[in-house]
Formats: structure tokens, C-alpha cells, sequence
């Protein structure tokens, strides 16, 4: 009655497999795919090859959409220029070295997959490129789950896993308008709905060098945050080899988000 969630799986074949054997030996059989499955890591088409292999239901993830429709689709900002060269010589990179073959399912990818009351995600309901972070507004985020139909709202993006309940609430809305019959106040009732972020699988930047996944119990619906150790030197060494910015080996290595930070991260693409 379980089933497992995945995102951000960045090109890195390593950790991909080591999240997959840690599912399998659960015996978990459905897995749910939240995007980005290129992008920063050296085995691209290694890793969208084996999502297709196993048949996981994947959204399209920035990275993803990135490679089909040109570099700065989504029309982000880096938190430095430096940090800009490094995304640009990266997606050349990737986009040279993928296949038609896998970048025609990159494009294939729908933005969103659903089941039931659960919704899947890369970003948010409204983009792959917007960031729902832990301290997001508490009534953005309620808005986030509710306008998209959804009770629980699964996502990645932020490689940071976290679940965020937003229990329910009233909230007091006075409306001033002499000439309307809505005026005066009124109160919305607003149900409990829940955020499930599952970090990143291949590149975890949550101050662990550990891939995370969750796993969501289908009939009790709980969800737990899995962390699963994988080789790191070994993506590490293969990023080196690649020719891909060092750095990225560097903050695989320590489960960091940058060499820099920018100063209002909503709005940056984590390139």
C-alpha cells in the first residue's frame, strides 16, 4: 500500500541506482518521478534511460524543459555571473551529449501527474520553476494545494525535503464596499492540506551528502523522508572527468546549495 516519490535526479547514475535498490528491497513497486532527471550530474542519458527502463510516471522538471525548449526558458536569475557561466557551460554540455532519442521523452513529459487526491509536481502547480520553500507564507502555500485541487501537494525543485501540514483554520476577511451585498465580514474555512517536498536523489543540498526520497503510505497516508548513502566520490570523480565546473563535485561532496548565495532565492533557477 506504499509507494515511493523521487526527485531531482540530476545525472547522477550512482545515486539513482542506490535509491532504487533501497525501494526494491521494500518491495515497493510504484514510484512516482517529480523531474529534473538531467542537468549539473555526467551520466544524462544513462539516468533517463533507466527511468524509462523501469516505466516511472515522471513530470517535466526545469532542467528537463530546459534541454527541449533552449538554455533560460523559464527566464531565472543566478545568484552570481559566475554562478550564470557555470549553468550555461553546463547545459551545453548535457544538451550536446543527450541522445533525440531521450530528448524526446524530456518533451514528452506532462507537468503534472495525479492520483486521486495526491499531485505531483516539479516545481508547483503554477510552474516548474517556482520554488515552494519550508517558510514559504503560510497562505500562499494553502493556496498553492487548494487552487490545484489537491489535498496533498507533492514536489522537489528546492532539494530540500521537508512536509508541511497546513492545519485547519479560519480566516476573518472584512470587505468595505457600500454598493455590495458581500459587504461586511466573512469567514473562510480552510481545510487541512499538506506539502511533501522529496529533496533531491542526485543532488542533495540539504546539508547531507545523502539522496532522499519519501515514501507514502497509501492507505494510513503517512509519509516518511527516506535517506539513502550512495558513492559519492565515484559521481564526483566522473563530474572531474566530464570536463563539467568542479564545484560541482565540490558541493555534491559536502550536501551543499552553492559556493554563493543569493541574497532572495525564490526567485533563482538552481542551475
Amino acid at each position: 500500500m506504499a509507494h515511493a516519490v523521487i526527485s531531482c535526479l540530476h545525472a547522477n547514475l550512482a545515486a539513482f541506482e542506490a535509491v532504487l535498490d533501497d525501494i526494491d528491497q521494500q518491495g515497493i513497486e510504484t514510484i512516482t518521478c517529480l523531474g529534473d532527471l538531467v542537468g549539473y550530474g555526467p551520466q544524462p542519458n544513462e539516468v533517463v534511460e533507466l527511468v524509462r527502463e523501469r516505466a516511472i510516471p515522471t513530470c517535466q522538471g526545469c532542467w528537463d524543459e530546459d534541454i527541449i525548449d533552449g538554455l533560460n526558458a523559464c527566464e531565472c536569475s543566478y545568484p552570481s555571473q559566475l554562478a550564470e557561466r557555470r549553468g550555461h557551460l553546463a547545459h551545453q554540455w548535457t544538451a550536446e551529449r543527450m541522445t533525440d532519442e531521450n530528448k524526446a521523452f524530456l518533451a514528452s513529459l506532462p507537468t503534472s501527474l495525479r492520483r486521486d487526491r495526491l499531485l505531483f509536481v516539479h516545481g508547483s502547480p503554477n510552474s516548474q520553476h517556482e520554488y515552494l520553500l519550508p517558510n514559504m507564507d503560510a497562505f500562499a502555500a494553502l493556496e498553492r494545494v487548494e487552487t490545484a485541487g489537491a489535498e496533498t501537494l507533492f514536489c522537489g525543485h528546492t532539494h530540500q525535503p521537508y512536509v508541511r501540514e497546513l492545519r485547519n483554520g479560519t480566516i476573518h476577511v472584512r470587505l468595505q464596499n457600500a454598493g455590495s451585498h458581500s459587504a461586511g465580514e466573512h469567514e473562510l474555512n480552510l481545510p487541512m492540506r499538506r506539502i511533501v517536498n522529496a529533496g533531491s536523489v542526485g543532488e542533495p543540498r540539504h546539508g547531507s551528502t545523502s539522496a532522499t526520497y519519501v515514501i507514502h503510505n497509501d492507505a494510513t497516508d503517512e509519509v516518511e523522508i527516506k535517506e539513502v548513502t550512495y558513492d559519492v566520490g565515484r559521481t564526483c570523480q566522473a563530474i572531474v572527468e566530464a570536463g563539467l565546473p568542479p564545484v560541482f563535485a565540490w558541493r555534491l561532496s559536502h550536501g551543499f546549495e552553492y559556493a554563493e548565495q543569493a541574497e532572495d532565492a525564490s526567485h533563482v533557477c538552481e542551475r
